[in-house]
């Protein structure tokens, strides 16, 4: 088990702020937020290559915070791969070795192993030079994992991958930690994090904004900036009055949504996934309590589908298949109808 403890450290312009989180054996956690957000910094600290201005890390219920990098178990793959450009593949991977009393042919059968279980066996007597991206960033994992460490690092290891090769490589980490290896994951990329992660925390401007589960995070943002980083789209401050024995949130002086929620609860923030969101040409009979006509402002094509935003007095996004959009015969300036179900509204109370 890996922990911080309110891991803090003050640069000029930017400072960690009292990070907390537990890596537990066998988990595949992720570090997610933007560029800047100080996910790379956090690795760096774990790694032992900066030191803290003060917390505390413990790996296996030892304290490691100011142990040397040699002496922590702990695996950091760069995101540039930081391979030697001089050596082979199979003299990178050996490197590590050297510092350790091993035989030869020891040091030898440990690295045909890890070639052999990240496929890159055939490449051994190539030189870096050669390689592609994803077979670099191969290497350069075998050359961690051939420590065998009790934490591996991986910073942004996809980042700069094709969408192919990415694929391929999620599938190789995917493998790496069913056979057992904790690892820590930093990415800016949403879908990567669901991909891979069964934990996850949020993290901007230096501090954890949310910690969870896959499910946790993207199913119930905490805040608006998790919920437009994570690709909610629908997501609006609102304020909650009864009617009529039921609840509605108000989103602007003309729009009302029908939701489920304890009416107690009187400020917030709505979410709805776009996926949830039913449209249609012309007023149908629904089962829907919420329904507007709109119009549509913009239709783009994303990799989980058509998004159409509709403006009804507040644009909303709804995700639809291709074939719905061929059905429905929408195009950017037509009028359309929203449906939505008072139990796919999401209220998140400040």
């Amino acid at each position: 088990m890996l922990k911080l403890n309110n891991i803090s450290k003050q640069y000029k312009d930017f400072s960690l702020n009292d990070i907390s989180f537990t890596v537990s054996d066998g988990d595949y956690f992720i570090l997610l937020g933007e560029s800047g957000a100080g996910k790379s910094m956090i690795l760096e600290t774990i790694a032992g290559l900066v030191s803290p201005d003060k917390g505390s890390i413990l790996l296996s219920d030892k304290d490691i915070t100011k142990a040397k990098i040699q002496k922590r178990n702990i695996g950091l793959v760069f995101q540039d791969h930081a391979v030697f450009p001089h050596y082979s593949v199979e003299e990178n991977i050996a490197y590590p070795l050297h510092s350790m009393s091993l035989r030869p042919e020891v040091k030898k059968k440990e690295v045909r192993t890890i070639a052999r279980q990240l496929s890159i066996d055939n490449l051994l007597d190539r030189r870096p030079a050669s390689l592609s991206g994803g077979e670099l960033q191969r290497v350069a994992l075998a050359r961690t994992l051939v420590q065998r460490p009790k934490v591996l690092l991986l910073d942004e290891p996809l980042a700069s991958l094709d969408t192919m090769l990415k694929a391929e490589l999620r599938a190789m980490l995917r493998n790496i930690h069913r056979n057992g290896q904790t690892m820590l994951h930093v990415t800016h990329d949403y879908e990567e994090a669901l991909s891979l992660g069964n934990r996850i925390v949020v993290i901007t401007n230096g501090e954890i904004i949310q910690e969870g589960t896959p499910q946790e995070v993207f199913q119930n943002p905490k805040s608006e900036f998790v919920a437009h980083f994570v690709g909610v789209k629908n997501f609006f401050p609102v304020k909650i009055f009864v009617e009529n024995g039921m609840t509605f949130a108000q989103i602007s002086n003309t729009i009302q949504v029908r939701l489920i929620t304890e009416p107690s609860q009187v400020n917030g923030f709505m979410m709805i996934l776009g996926e949830d969101i039913l449209l249609s040409k012309g007023a149908i009979e629904s089962s829907s309590t919420n329904n507007w006509q709109g119009h549509v402002v913009e239709i783009v094509p994303t990799a989980k589908g058509i998004d159409v935003s509709v403006d009804i007095g507040v644009v909303i996004h709804a995700l639809i298949t291709p074939e719905s959009l061929t059905k429905l015969e929408i195009e950017e300036g037509t009028c359309c109808w929203i449906h939505v179900k008072a139990t796919a509204v999401k209220f998140i109370s400040l």
